[in-house]
């Protein structure tokens, strides 16, 4: 399972242009392209993980429709 980044962490990745690689995503388990909520989502495993010592919550499945209406990754 990936290591879950620290929002700190999440937000140093960014790129100079404001979004997140591609490798990076993926070495955190965000698939390609990132879907919509993929950022909150890691920050709520990663503090559901610190509250109680319990493992983190699996991610949710990619849609298999998936479409990316913009370029917005934030």
């Amino acid at each position: 399972m990936p290591e879950l980044p620290s929002p700190e962490e999440i937000e140093a990745a960014r790129t100079p242009a404001g979004g997140w690689k591609r490798d990076q995503l993926a070495a955190w388990g965000v698939p390609w392209p990132p879907p919509k909520g993929w950022k909150d989502e890691l920050i709520e495993r990663w503090k559901a993980a610190r509250q109680d010592g319990a493992p983190p919550p699996l991610p949710s499945p990619a849609l298999t429709d998936f479409a990316q209406d913009t370029l917005d990754f934030g």
